[in-house]
């Protein structure tokens, strides 16, 4: 009996020694030319293509063809569209998966061109040395506009639905 004992005791110590501790940890940063500052957003809408970029799924959302369209690219006629330069408007506390119920009042409010103070993307603009920074001289608006230091004039009412934090 002490032999049995023994054995398993022995077969237990074999197993817990080879197994090993995994950790997965998601850190939400966003992609390389999103706006730094907003960990805790789902959305940006990209005026001068008049997309949305879910950076949960790493996808654009466009109007095509009478639908919405979820890829994880642009249209053909926006490839040579700079996403580093592009301004980008951060959807801060709407977090549901159809960011373009607004789309008529974004598509108003923050025309193609259109752009607001400057912009640090979070990683680099391949073929520049440094982070880039985008300068815009247009007045700005009342809704966060991916530069977490300028406060905003106008009502203070926000554009997004929700509830979410800025970080």
């Amino acid at each position: 009996m002490k032999i049995v004992r023994a054995f398993f005791l022995g077969i237990i110590l074999l197993f817990s020694l080879n197994v090993k501790a995994q950790v997965s940890v998601n850190v939400n940063i966003g992609p390389l030319w999103g706006p730094v500052g907003y960990t805790d957003v789902r959305y940006y809408y990209l005026p001068d293509v008049q997309a949305y970029y879910d950076i949960q799924t790493a996808m654009f959302i466009y109007y095509e063809g009478g639908v919405w369209i979820h890829r994880n690219y642009l249209p053909t006629r926006y490839s040579n569209y700079d996403l580093y330069s592009g301004y980008k408007v951060v959807m801060i506390n709407y977090y549901g998966n159809t960011p373009y119920v607004n789309y008529n009042a974004y598509k108003t409010n923050y025309p193609k061109g259109y752009h607001v103070s400057s912009q640090k993307t979070i990683g680099e603009h391949p073929g520049n040395g440094s982070t880039k920074t985008i300068s815009h001289n247009k007045p700005q608006g009342n809704v966060h506009h991916g530069n977490k230091n300028s406060p905003g004039q106008g009502s203070g009412k926000s554009h997004s639905q929700g509830k979410g934090k800025k970080k």
